[in-house]
């Protein structure tokens, strides 16, 4: 049997994050070493381009309520790293707290979670930022050989982060891309 007709047949043909039985996909878990459906998810369209990209639609993934208490490790997996992405959610950060994995899953839950020595950027309220996040400036700005001042109060949406200094993010502002503080800005 093919490792998607298994995956299906575990799954009920759906989601294993959502539950959504629309465009479904296999999901091999990194670190991968061998394709096998104990490593292996089956997710929808949605929980796929969110699990492969950077922004998260943290509404859409309040479905980890359910799936995170899966008897399938690989299911358990992605509910702890999704859930750990989302750690700017309280409600994320408590479902984490309480989710319990042997030993061996919990260790390769953890692989493939971000080290913390990774950059991170964090607002004047002491959030996380993300990119793709909405920010909105809490400090009037000059902005240097523009010749305009961003004001109190200037939603910029869809930021993007400096990889190299977690002090910088850049967004657009009267169609120009600056590079702002994270100081004077709050979490949209």
């Amino acid at each position: 049997m093919s490792i998607e007709s298994t995956l299906k047949q575990r799954s009920g043909d759906k989601c294993e994050l959502c539950g959504n039985n629309s465009g479904l996909t296999v999901y091999a878990i990194p670190p991968v070493e061998e394709n096998h459906s104990d490593k292996c998810v089956l997710l929808c369209d949605k929980c796929n381009e969110e699990v492969n990209g950077e922004n998260l639609d943290a509404n859409h993934w309040r479905c980890l309520n359910d799936s995170a208490w899966s008897e399938v490790p690989a299911v358990q997996v992605m509910a702890y790293r999704m859930l750990s992405r989302l750690s700017s959610e309280g409600w994320a950060n408590d479902l984490k707290d309480m989710l319990y994995m042997d030993e061996e899953t919990q260790k390769w839950a953890e692989q493939g979670v971000e080290s913390g020595d990774a950059v991170k950027h964090i607002d004047s309220n002491g959030v996380r930022l993300s990119a793709g996040d909405s920010v909105v400036l809490i400090k009037d700005l000059n902005v240097k050989g523009a010749g305009f001042t961003a004001k109190r109060g200037t939603a910029v949406r869809n930021i993007s982060l400096v990889q190299d200094n977690p002090e910088h993010i850049e967004g657009k502002v009267n169609g120009q891309q600056i590079v702002i503080l994270t100081q004077y800005v709050k979490k949209n």
